[in-house]
């Protein structure tokens, strides 16, 4: 198993109920450690690690929605699939289907994204990776 260099780790409530919304968009489950309430997931080479509140990292209360003042990017090519099972169970997207023009030194980029929040208000921003 090949890890990024970057992973970020949330902080959750609930362990089954974030596995349950992960795998539901799609993520596998690499491993995970049962007793720990720890789950290493990935989806398309995103990274992410879920941990459910154990004070260990901590640096503050947590309420929600956690993680305020952040936005997890993935680039997918499941982006529509995505999208749909969002839709099939009636979760409430944070921003629908937007293009969003970005510049980059002369170039312009415009990607093809939508936002949706996790269980604990994670904001997850998932961009179409075949619009490229």
């Amino acid at each position: 198993m090949k890890f990024n260099r970057l992973i970020p780790e949330l902080s959750v409530s609930d362990i089954q109920k974030s596995k349950e919304f992960y795998l539901m968009l799609g993520f596998h489950i690499m491993y995970e450690r049962i007793d720990d309430k720890f789950c290493f997931l990935e989806l398309e080479g995103n990274q992410i690690m879920i941990e459910e509140i154990n004070d260990h990292w901590n640096v503050g209360e947590l309420s929600y929605p956690f993680g305020r003042g952040i936005n997890l990017s993935m680039e997918v090519f499941s982006f529509e699939l995505i999208y749909q099972r969002l839709k099939e169970n009636s979760y409430p997207l944070f921003k629908d289907i937007m293009y969003n023009e970005y510049m980059v030194d002369d170039k312009k980029y415009v990607d093809c994204e939508f936002l949706v929040q996790d269980p604990d208000g994670y904001l997850l921003r998932f961009t179409d990776a075949s619009s490229d």
